[in-house]
């Protein structure tokens, strides 16, 4: 009998080996952005920069691979790159669950919570239950692995069924905390301001504006740098709606943020269907600029996407700036520089190439970098397909006759999971040329998208789900023949 009950537990501890072996190479899964082994997540939170290492926690699900049981995940970086992943951090209390928040470093302990030997990590939190949302505070003092709850929580409580996602960062103008939290319904941002993060007196709240279309959440306020006007910085400010995002850009005097962008018009950080959610690191190693990760998914399908045994994903870190642009403040995100180090190897590097309807390059891969830059024509429609070897391409393109860059994934790969997903497939905004030149930074990792154009001043990210060797790369132009000045495609490494 002991004998039989040893190769059991043999059998077992190989075959849980095996599996955690294979974890980083299903189908589908990114590898160069985060997602956790196994489980369901969305938003990022708590992005915390504190002794060289970048903390990511992130809403998580414990026990399965749709949403519930939300909990705070945990990972760790040293270059937002590679990622450790360590326990979860802050799990599913008895009579609530762990919505999304911030965290921030007291490095001068006005919490209270640390000692001689640490300086705290604060986590503020929204405790959910089905009839009240309010704010909780959450202390460590080891470097975020473990956590303890304050004792006299909650520390913000309207008694409302919808009040969420507090973001916390220190005003050095006022010597103070400064809190933005999400009025969903209302559609409207609260600040806060606290000397210790326990008590909190209202300054004001601002909304609603741009996109009401639905409920407010996720907000960050931050300030970013002027690029290219060294030292002048203006305020901005993130939140989400359903399944897309907005930002406004102006001053906060220390009461008040005022936007300064035109009051009829929207702004987003990203114009494809997959990027909710994201907020900022605040403090970081790359000088003043923030960088911002997103959640890559899409409420409306997000449950049923064809992966396991993990569920959703972050984007690509973003360094942010932000540019006066025909009398607008635009947002510029772009991928971080050290990105590059993920290059393995230079598939295919052309200047020059001319394209009359299409063109299918000498290059394969569903892991990769892209660089584009071309004058597209007037009259005409060109770009790159992606997936291209069979079925329906991805198609990332510009419309010259109507100044519009678009994505759209109809047909493309997987798409019977959920009906919904094929129907929201293509996607476009408005973007001016530069001097007549786009120039695209594309990423294709396994199942995710990122484009950025023209140096961050528009970006999309796209879901596709194809088969693995669907992995052609063709250009494109429609209406009359483009010349791509140059085309770099670049193999990725796995950072797994």
């Amino acid at each position: 009998m002991k004998i039989v009950l040893s190769l059991c537990f043999l059998l077992f501890v190989v075959t849980l080996f095996a599996q955690k072996k294979n974890l980083y190479k299903e189908k589908y899964r990114p590898q160069f952005h985060f997602s956790p082994p196994e489980n369901w997540t969305n938003d990022p939170n708590g992005l915390v920069y504190y002794k060289g290492i970048y903390h990511l926690f992130f809403q998580y699900n414990p026990f399965g691979n749709k949403w519930g049981h939300m909990s705070w995940g945990h990972a760790s970086s040293k270059d937002l790159l590679h990622w450790e992943n360590l326990p979860t951090a802050i799990p599913e209390a008895k009579n609530f669950m762990i919505f999304s928040g911030s965290a921030v470093a007291d490095i001068y302990n006005s919490s209270g919570f640390g000692n001689k030997k640490e300086q705290p990590l604060i986590a503020m939190y929204t405790a959910h239950t089905a009839t009240n949302q309010s704010q909780y505070l959450a202390f460590s003092l080891d470097k975020g692995k473990n956590w303890n709850q304050y004792d006299h929580n909650p520390v913000i409580d309207l008694h409302k069924k919808d009040f969420r996602d507090p973001s916390v960062t220190w005003y050095d103008k006022g010597n103070c905390w400064l809190l933005a939290v999400s009025q969903p319904v209302e559609k409207m941002i609260s600040f806060y301001t606290s000397a210790n993060l326990k008590e909190w007196k209202w300054l004001s709240n601002f909304g609603p504006a741009g996109d009401t279309s639905g409920v407010w959440e996720c907000p960050d306020l931050m300030q970013v740098p002027v690029i290219d006007e060294e030292g002048k910085s203006k305020w901005v400010l993130l939140l989400s709606q359903n399944a897309s995002m907005q930002y406004f850009v102006g001053e906060f005097d220390g009461k008040r943020f005022v936007n300064e962008n035109p009051s009829d018009k929207i702004f987003r950080p990203d114009y494809g269907p997959d990027y909710y959610a994201a907020i900022a690191y605040h403090e970081t190693g790359f000088g003043k600029n923030p960088v911002s990760i997103g959640w890559v998914n899409n409420w409306n399908y997000a449950n049923d996407i064809p992966t396991s045994p993990w569920k959703g994903a972050m984007s690509l870190p973003r360094k942010l700036s932000v540019k006066k642009i025909n009398n607008e403040w635009i947002l510029l995100q772009q991928p971080l520089m050290s990105l590059q180090s993920l290059r393995a190897s230079a598939i295919y590097e052309a200047e020059n190439v001319s394209v009359e309807k299409k063109e299918v390059l000498n290059a394969h891969s569903n892991q990769c970098e892209i660089k584009l830059t071309w004058k597209p024509l007037p009259n005409s429609t060109s770009g790159i397909m992606l997936a291209a070897a069979e079925g329906t391409p991805v198609i990332i393109g510009y419309n010259a006759s109507k100044n519009k860059l678009f994505i759209d994934r109809t047909g493309a790969g997987d798409t019977a999971f959920n009906a919904t997903y094929n129907e929201l497939s293509r996607y476009a905004t408005k973007l001016l040329l530069n001097n007549g030149l786009l120039k695209l930074d594309i990423y294709f990792d396994k199942s995710i998208i990122e484009v950025f154009a023209n140096d961050g001043q528009a970006a999309m990210t796209m879901q596709v789900f194809p088969d693995t060797n669907n992995n052609k790369i063709a250009l494109f132009s429609d209406g009359s023949k483009s010349t791509f000045d140059t085309v770099k495609i670049w193999e990725m490494k796995s950072v797994w």
